[in-house]
């Protein structure tokens, strides 16, 4: 949630955010007078409780001829506390409600606008061309027995596929190289809960307005995660971290669900747009003054993994009404996809500034011993279902074969390219 300072000292940059955003500023003027509200009934509260405690005090010192009457002024202001206190609950929960509806405030330059008006930054890499006809992710891996979407709808209904033979080799593939390298730049690796409780959902903005999106287990109270981002943020709740060193770095491991609710008939081919998917996630904590810093590292760290891949990009600046509620920025960065002529989104990376931080109670110990709320942010380093799509399509060969990056051989077992009917080959053991 936003800092209740920010909208009581600034409502009109708050104000000018839910319009950047394409979201109701009425809501803004709602929430003062929740505060407002609150703020009374704190007084009135606070008020009575004194009255109360005078009362008490006098009701020692009375005398016997005093005594019913201040008797009965005790025990009317103990019931008028205890309406109080039922009208304060009252109110702090409104409070909460109104706090909670609305989103992060979104970062000067954020472009206006929706979808479509996302900003291009840079383009890297050419674009493949090819003198035969460009097939599919779907159709090349089903040639090559590394996807089975028949049989995944099969056992787990549409948009559930299963990858076999050296479509799961890519996986393991991916896997270690995006672990490695995140290992490799100081993040701790992290194999993350896909189950989580409410609390870790609502504190990372998935709930509410997104819960479409999210399945959950209704017999537990728990939700399937839509990206271990949801447990990498709870997994520090509640806690004073210490960022002396500087930002605090998790590589999370999970697989991903996300119902897709309103997406029908968009990328039902193949496994772009799946209800099941593994990925490795980055999450940083850290100071509110290093956030947008540490969202040019992550940004950059995305690149480097997308470069070792051999792929063609372009990193745009994702438009404020297009931003999810924890979001002050994001970058997503787009790969090529030849079957579709245009470039799809591989990844993206939110500076979710104190907003999650705030709702979890994460915080750190500044220079001076005070405990402040931390800064979150989160990048996919490799979502692993659309990632092979995109290898499968750019790196596609006339003969039906797959040409493999560099970078990935050595999960291969050494090989150059995947190619039909192929023997599976080990990962060579380091020595």
């Amino acid at each position: 949630m936003i800092d209740l300072r920010l909208v009581r000292e600034h409502p009109d940059l708050v104000k000018a955010s839910q319009r950047a955003r394409g979201a109701d500023e009425s809501r803004v003027d709602e929430l003062l007078a929740a505060d407002a509200s609150r703020r009374d009934a704190v007084k009135r509260t606070d008020d009575l409780r004194a009255e109360q405690k005078a009362a008490s005090q006098a009701v020692k010192k009375a005398s016997p001829e005093e005594r019913p009457a201040v008797l009965e002024r005790a025990r009317a202001l103990a019931a008028a506390v205890k309406e109080a206190e039922e009208a304060l609950r009252a109110a702090d929960a409104a409070l909460r409600e109104a706090h909670l509806r609305i989103p992060n405030v979104v970062h000067d330059g954020v472009p206006p606008g929706g979808e479509d008006d996302a900003v291009t930054l840079r383009t890297v890499g050419e674009v493949p061309t090819h003198d035969f006809p460009v097939r599919d992710h779907l159709e090349i891996g089903e040639a090559l027995g590394a996807i089975d979407m028949e049989r995944g709808a099969k056992v787990s209904g549409a948009r559930f596929y299963f990858l076999t033979g050296p479509g799961a080799m890519l996986e393991f593939a991916l896997a270690q190289l995006a672990i490695g390298q995140a290992v490799t730049a100081g993040f701790t690796p992290v194999v993350a809960p896909a189950l989580v409780r409410p609390e870790a959902m609502e504190g990372t903005g998935f709930l509410g307005e997104h819960d479409e999106e999210v399945y959950r287990v209704e017999r537990d109270d728990l939700y399937l995660v839509g990206t271990s981002e949801v447990a990498l943020a709870g997994m520090r709740s509640n806690e004073v971290l210490d960022l002396s060193a500087g930002p605090l770095r998790y590589a999370g491991w999970s697989s991903c669900f996300r119902r897709e609710a309103g997406s029908y008939g968009k990328d039902t081919r193949g496994i772009i747009r799946v209800h099941w998917f593994d990925k490795v996630e980055m999450f940083s904590f850290c100071r509110p003054e290093e956030a947008a810093e540490e969202h040019r590292r992550l940004l950059a760290w995305e690149e480097e993994f997308l470069q070792a891949l051999e792929l063609p990009y372009r990193v745009v600046d994702i438009a404020a009404g297009d931003l999810g509620t924890s979001a002050a920025r994001k970058y997503d960065i787009e790969a090529w996809f030849p079957s579709q002529g245009t470039y799809r989104e591989l990844t993206s990376t939110s500076d979710c500034t104190t907003f999650q931080a705030r709702r979890l109670n994460t915080r750190y110990r500044d220079a001076d011993g005070k405990n402040r709320t931390a800064a979150t942010l989160n990048g996919t380093l490799c979502a692993v279902a659309r990632t092979i799509a995109c290898l499968l399509e750019v790196h596609q060969r006339a003969d039906g074969s797959v040409y493999v990056p560099k970078a990935l051989r050595p999960w291969l077992g050494g090989v150059e390219a995947l190619t039909l009917g192929m023997t599976l080959v080990a990962p060579a053991p380091v020595a």
